[in-house]
């Protein structure tokens, strides 16, 4: 049940609603930050979450205003009609963990730490789901709010775990990395309502999925879904495939951090703990309101050049 949600979540929903149902009237809420009042009819919303880091100190930046960005969708300049730096904003989150042999002398570390990530970034609203993945792909605990539940799930990671039987499970040889965001995206996330996130633990080495890692990636694009990697390889193993998750995360407006160590683990889901509760809200009604289906380019920048802004590179428009 989602009835806990604080109001920042009822927000949210509405806009996911409206771009499901963009037939229907919706009279924006009237704010000091919000503008576009009255009844708008046949528009395409664009919802965005955007990080903003300073690019010499890697600070997060906390304080900007709604006039402090700008948005281009194709090229063409975008207004602002919704904005927000709402931190407590709910989160749906997605753990999923790369069992597969390479990842055997890190395992034991990734489970401590992802329990003490998730003990911290999790609060009242929230949802999150453990997914482990090799030669299938695992769903260990459901979207839940019970942190007891997670932990346990989590703890039972194995490297090359038997397949399961569920939502999640199949059956290809291999590490199926692109699989298992895939599924993830796709069955869970693709109804729930607000922010969204996946935090792989991987080296991003893939073996064996029937998909490509552009349909992750569009998967991810199409549920509104932040990626975050946690890259984590074995030199006996060739390492980690940097390219690959760089790829997917700068994508949908993610980080890839580079694991080098326990310590460096620690640190890294501490900034992806920063980073999931410093987010801004951004919204706009398109310029562009052919229903067509097409991949739309989207550009969020700062009027200040010495940050830069995290946040996903497009989406796909609705389509009749």
């Amino acid at each position: 049940m989602r009835s806990e949600a604080a109001s920042p979540k009822l927000f949210v929903a509405a806009l996911a609603l409206l771009l499901l149902f963009p037939q229907l009237p919706l009279r924006p809420a009237q704010s000091s930050q919000a503008q576009q009042p009255g009844i708008r009819v046949q528009v395409n919303l664009v919802n965005l979450f955007a990080t903003v880091r300073d690019k010499k100190t890697k600070q997060i930046i906390s304080s900007l205003q709604q006039d402090d960005f700008k948005i281009a969708e194709d090229g063409v300049e975008q207004k602002i009609s919704f904005f927000s730096r709402e931190s407590t904003l709910p989160i749906t989150l997605g753990l999923l963990i790369d069992t597969s042999g390479s990842e055997t002398n890190m395992l034991g570390a990734e489970q401590e730490a992802a329990v003490r990530f998730l003990s911290r970034v999790m609060r009242k609203g929230d949802l999150a789901m453990v997914v482990s993945f090799d030669t299938d792909s695992d769903l260990l605990a459901d979207l839940t709010d019970d942190q007891g539940r997670l932990d346990r799930a989590i703890n039972r990671t194995r490297i090359n775990a038997p397949s399961a039987q569920g939502p999640l499970a199949q059956s290809i040889p291999g590490t199926v990395f692109y699989d298992a965001v895939y599924a993830a995206c796709h069955d869970r996330l693709a109804e729930e309502a607000g922010r969204k996130a996946l935090v792989i633990l991987t080296d991003a080495q893939d073996e064996g999925s029937t998909l490509k890692l552009q349909d992750a990636i569009e998967a991810a694009q199409r549920t509104d879904t932040v990626v975050h990697i946690l890259l984590i390889g074995d030199s006996r193993f060739g390492g980690g495939n940097e390219s690959i998750a760089k790829k997917l995360t700068d994508e949908t407006g993610g980080r890839t951090i580079v694991v080098r160590s326990e310590k460096n683990l620690e640190q890294a889901f501490d900034q992806i703990s920063e980073e999931l509760r410093s987010q801004y809200t951004l919204g706009y009604y398109s310029s562009n309101t052919a229903r067509d289906g097409s991949y739309r380019k989207v550009r969020v920048e700062t009027s200040r050049k010495d940050l830069e802004v995290l946040a996903r590179r497009g989406y796909y428009a609705p389509k009749n």
